[in-house]
């Protein structure tokens, strides 16, 4: 019994080791780093620039565990029961819902953007993300729109990650602002469409 002790220990260091590279990624990342490096991510966890080598092969393995922290959250927010019953009360819950995620996870999405041209990986787990982010929205959509291939797209990228970071940053608008625009170009979408 005693001979498993220091093992135990051991892992329980190398567990605590990751998460704190992990935890420091994170924080650079939200702090407004796109580019973090090995050495900073290894001062802010408090390890040896080994240490976080050892963990992980290369800084592509680190934004990798960044971009599942990402979708992990998402997950959990985004697809969370719906108090409406009607589907455009339930499409305004989603975009409130999908609005005020991105706002959180903005500087991460910014960091994976930056990093996806050079990352097979990081360009597999957007496309995952897109993925449930589109099922998602065709969940609450009625048939006549979401089999609309035009109008699904249409709305589809109005409520994307990039629509969101260019009203935010590129026009200067705020949160609110911001979701006002796109809940009246839906709007605005929709109300020439045929539903059904």
């Amino acid at each position: 019994m005693q001979e498993t002790r220091p093992i135990d220990g051991r892992r329980q260091r190398t567990v605590d080791s990751r998460a704190r590279i992990v935890s420091a990624m994170l924080e650079l990342t939200h702090a407004g780093h796109v580019s973090v490096s090995a050495e900073l991510v290894a001062e802010r966890a408090n390890v040896g620039l080994r240490t976080v080598f050892r963990h992980f092969n290369d800084m592509d393995s680190l934004y990798r565990e960044m971009s599942l922290a990402i979708e992990k959250r998402l997950r959990e927010e985004v697809p969370l029961g719906f108090t409406a019953t009607d589907w455009r009360e339930q499409l305004a819950e989603l975009i409130r819902r999908r609005t005020g995620i991105f706002e959180k996870i903005a500087p991460y999405k910014r960091a994976e953007t930056a990093h996806r041209h050079r990352s097979k990986v990081l360009s597999q787990d957007i496309e995952r993300l897109n993925t449930f982010l589109r099922e998602m929205l065709r969940s609450v959509l009625p048939t006549g729109v979401a089999r609309d291939q035009l109008l699904f797209e249409a709305l589809d990228m109005i409520l994307s990650f990039e629509t969101w970071e260019r009203l935010r940053r590129d026009q200067d608008l705020s949160p609110r602002r911001a979701r006002e625009v796109l809940e009246g170009a839906i709007d605005k979408l929709l109300a020439g469409a045929e539903l059904s």
